[in-house]
């Protein structure tokens, strides 16, 4: 019997599970910063969420993450977030005490 080429290979799901997890490098290449930005931050306990991984502790991130705090980064930037925008609010009217008479 022949094998079909649906199945797929064995290294596309140590691909996947490789992908889930970055190092320190790759995150900042994935989010456009510096190593050392991510290292600062994880100092600070600022920044994404990560973790030490394996015998010699090495830090990594989580890709899903990453990407949910970026999506949090950008929901608390008044510039993507409408509802934060001091623009998008009316201006508050003055008490009659303070206007002229």
């Amino acid at each position: 019997m022949q094998r079909s080429a649906i199945l797929p290979a064995p290294a596309a799901s140590s691909v996947a599970v490789r992908t889930a997890f970055l190092t320190v490098k790759d995150a900042a290449d994935y989010l456009g910063l510096s190593p050392h930005t991510l290292y600062v931050w994880r100092h600070r306990r600022q920044g994404p969420p990560s973790f030490r991984m394996g015998p010699r502790g090495r830090v990594m991130y989580r890709v899903e993450a990453l990407d949910a705090w970026v999506l949090e980064q950008e929901q608390a930037d008044s510039r993507s977030n409408p509802t934060l925008n001091p623009l998008s609010t009316r201006p508050q009217e003055r008490f009659a005490s303070f206007t002229r008479a």
